[in-house]
């Protein structure tokens, strides 16, 4: 199983009847030292048994405590697209079935720990010259592996470079059903109450392949609320491309091989194109729509007072607390409030975090502000770490803050003049969302 993955039984302690059969099945298989070996397991579970068996053996957690989890409501028929989802969702593809020729990993859960943040060795390599995607040197992302045969992408001299961590796919259903109107209602491009503070939203054109039935999909400009830096407006399209570009999977919606332009010989694998089924590709999109956040952190004193330091330093203004959802088709996803703790908004980040990289209508200063929920129980799937910012650059809350510049220059600056016990108050609620 991979180091980032947890797995859960459905039993959270053995009963005294399966531990006896487990020591006679242990005596049969061990032999003439099965007794002596079965003695020592009696004990152990006894002592076990008389300490509380609860504290020490893994139990399986509350949906609220985990990434993999779908919305609450659901009924049958989505339960069970949730479910073809999940399966496709961790699905490794192998040379036979369409890797490569070159790509990134070899599963949408390679990369996407648990289905929240991602890990350092799983970063992307963004690149291009200026808003040029530039097609005859590869791009807009490097794949550095490559099935035999084939060469990896090498980063070409000369070239505009972000690195991205993957981010967190629990939520994006709700996401997705935000109005266009709710997130434009809090743009302010020319900072017009003179705050400094001047999101605005990346408008962008999805890809000619995504129908006007598609949330954010159709001709023209749409709000763009998915990436770094809002570059995608809807999921089909994130999805398609995600395939496409990390594992190297050709569909209807991409259906030419993804290869090194700058590679000595041609290289190709030996699938058939399209390598994914139209129905493969839905049931991603439904179960990354269909995956619930995680509960946040019970309030306490500490967090209650940590809030209103949070509002009271602007932080607020920017990771705003909360959206209400529209209409949808899946009936959960309509009419609710969603706890996102973010604009979904573009904001200049200061010289820090730039990466002097265009996306779209975004600049090389710009990012969308990242959701804050699924922060309390991030480390539980990446070894008791934390990689935050789009680079993963930080490894805690307050390291984040500090390298905020800027627009929110203001909302660090007035957490940095906060005394310590305020400082952890308000940290404390972050990391509880």
């Amino acid at each position: 199983m991979p180091h980032h993955e947890r797995d859960y039984g459905d039993e959270a302690s053995p009963t005294g009847q399966s531990l006896v059969t487990a020591i006679v099945h242990a005596v049969r298989f061990l032999g003439r030292n099965g007794w002596r070996i079965a003695a020592m397991v009696a004990i152990c579970a006894a002592s076990l048994h008389t300490i509380g068996c609860g504290t020490l053996l893994t139990t399986k957690p509350d949906p609220g405590e985990r990434f993999d989890t779908p919305l609450p409501g659901l009924d049958n028929g989505e339960l069970g697209d949730f479910q073809a989802g999940h399966t496709q969702f961790r699905k490794s593809f192998t040379i036979a079935e369409g890797l490569g020729p070159i790509f990134n990993n070899v599963s949408c859960a390679s990369c996407h720990s648990g289905d929240g943040r991602g890990r350092p060795e799983n970063i992307l390599t963004r690149f291009s010259r200026g808003t040029d995607l530039a097609p005859d040197i590869g791009g807009p992302q490097l794949q550095d592996k490559a099935i035999p045969g084939a060469e990896p992408e090498h980063l070409p001299a000369g070239v505009d470079i972000s690195y991205r961590m993957p981010p967190p796919v629990f939520g994006v259903g709700l996401i997705e059903a935000i109005p266009d109107s709710a997130i434009l209602s809090h743009q302010d491009p020319a900072d017009s109450d003179g705050d400094g503070i001047s999101g605005r939203a990346n408008m962008v054109t999805p890809a000619p392949y995504v129908p006007s039935t598609v949330p954010g999909g159709g001709p023209g400009l749409h709000v763009g609320r998915f990436g770094r830096k809002a570059q995608v407006s809807n999921l089909l399209q994130q999805t398609v491309e995600a395939y496409h570009q990390d594992i190297g999977m050709t569909s209807s919606y991409r259906p030419v091989e993804n290869i090194n332009p700058l590679a000595s010989h041609a290289a190709v694998d030996p699938a058939a194109d399209p390598e994914l089924t139209d129905r493969e590709i839905e049931n991603v999109i439904q179960y990354m729509r269909m995956l619930a956040p995680p509960a946040p952190g019970a309030p306490t004193a500490s967090r209650v007072r940590g809030e209103a330091l949070f509002a009271s330093a602007r932080c607020a203004v920017c990771h705003l607390p909360s959206f209400h959802t529209g209409p949808h088709e899946i009936e959960t996803l309509a009419d609710r409030d969603v706890a996102l703790y973010s604009d979904l908004l573009l904001h200049d980040m200061g010289d820090g975090l730039a990466d002097n990289r265009p996306d779209g209508d975004a600049d090389g200063h710009e990012w969308r502000t990242a959701p804050l929920w699924g922060l309390r129980v991030a480390r539980e799937f990446l070894n008791g770490q934390l990689f935050l910012l789009h680079d993963g650059r930080a490894h805690s809350v307050d390291e984040a803050i500090r390298l905020h510049g800027g627009e929110a220059a203001g909302a660090r600056d007035a957490f940095l003049a906060m005394p310590p016990e305020d400082q952890a108050a308000l940290l404390d609620f972050v990391e509880s969302r």
